[in-house]
């Protein structure tokens, strides 16, 4: 991993950042980043993650995708919310309790998507930094999405409302873009 902002966009920012607040999975963790590296999304993680960064599962799940990931290590919340603040990015919270639907919120680019850890969430002060919190709308009575797969939904739909996805569009896309015009 490294320790720089790289990023895959042409404009040398990325469109969207991934935070992970003190990840506990490092299989999740791995697939996080793997998605982030091919969607070239940076990404944030907050310490203190439980598990150490060399473990085989994280690494395994990341595959050779971590070398290509554009990663951040923050010391604690309160050095990642200094960071954040004086980078001028919005947090975007994904809860299971947030008020607003990811799909109803207005993302924009520099926009950072946080998410907390599998087994507790987030702290307090997280929350109450929050410059919006979202939930995935899910079937009622059931308790919530894998966090990997909450995290590619939200990113997805941001990417797809700011147009950050990267690379051309294909042909059958330019044809989908022609008919619901």
């Amino acid at each position: 991993m490294t320790a720089t902002d790289q990023t895959a966009s042409p404009t040398g920012r990325a469109p969207l950042r991934l935070a992970l607040y003190q990840p506990d999975i490092p299989q999740n963790t791995g697939t996080m980043i793997r998605m982030a590296a091919c969607l070239g999304v940076a990404v944030d993680i907050v310490e203190p993650a439980a598990f150490d960064v060399s473990d085989r599962h994280f690494r395994r799940s990341g595959m050779d995708y971590l070398e290509r990931a554009a990663v951040i290590r923050h010391a604690s919340f309160a050095a990642f919310e200094r960071w954040r603040r004086e980078a001028g990015h919005r947090l975007i919270l994904a809860e299971t309790d947030g008020p607003t639907r990811h799909l109803d919120l207005a993302f924009a680019p520099g926009d950072i998507v946080m998410l907390g850890r599998e087994s507790a969430g987030v702290a307090p002060e997280v929350y109450a930094a929050a410059d919006a919190v979202v939930h995935v709308p899910m079937l009622a009575g059931l308790r919530s999405l894998n966090v990997a797969i909450a995290g590619a939904l939200v990113l997805g739909e941001a990417l797809r409302q700011i147009g950050g996805f990267p690379g051309p569009l294909r042909a059958d896309d330019h044809e989908r873009q022609d008919q619901s015009g």
